[in-house]
C-alpha cells in the first residue's frame, strides 16, 4: 500500500519561507501517477494548492501562484512544495496527496487516492 509522509512544516512569519517535502513509500515512480498539495484551515474545506504529472505539467490555485513551487525527485520519490512570501492566509495543515492516474493535474480533492496526515504550517503576522 502506498503512503505518504510530509515534513518541514513550521511556524513563520510572513514574508518568510519554508519548503515542503513528501515521501512517497512503496511506490514505484514510473506509474508517472500526479502528485499534489492540499491544504485544510480550520473550519474549512480541503483546497488544491499545486499538482504536478509524472511528466511534469503543474498547476496551481490562483492564491498561490507566482509564491509556490512544485517540484519532484523522482528518483527519491519525492514531492516538495518551496513556498516563499509566505502570508498569514496560508496558515493551514498542508497534505501530500497521489492520484492513480496518468497525466491528471486535477486541484479537486475527489480526485486524489492516496493521502498522508500532513504537515502543519502557521504564518503569523
Amino acid at each position: 500500500q502506498l503512503q505518504l509522509v510530509e515534513s518541514g512544516g513550521a511556524s513563520v512569519q510572513a514574508g518568510g519561507s519554508l519548503r515542503l517535502s513528501c515521501v512517497a513509500y512503496n511506490y514505484n515512480y514510473r506509474s508517472r501517477y500526479s502528485m499534489a498539495w492540499f491544504r485544510q484551515a480550520p473550519g474549512q474545506e480541503r483546497e488544491g494548492v499545486a499538482t504536478i504529472t509524472g511528466y511534469g505539467t503543474t498547476n496551481y490555485a490562483d492564491s498561490v501562484k507566482g509564491r509556490f513551487t512544485i517540484s519532484t525527485e523522482s528518483d527519491k520519490n519525492t514531492v516538495y512544495l518551496q513556498m516563499n512570501n509566505l502570508k498569514p492566509e496560508d496558515t493551514a495543515v498542508y497534505y501530500c496527496a497521489v492520484t492513480d492516474v496518468v497525466g491528471l493535474y486535477s486541484l479537486a480533492p475527489t480526485d486524489y487516492k492516496f493521502w498522508g496526515r500532513g504537515t502543519q504550517v502557521t504564518v503569523s503576522s
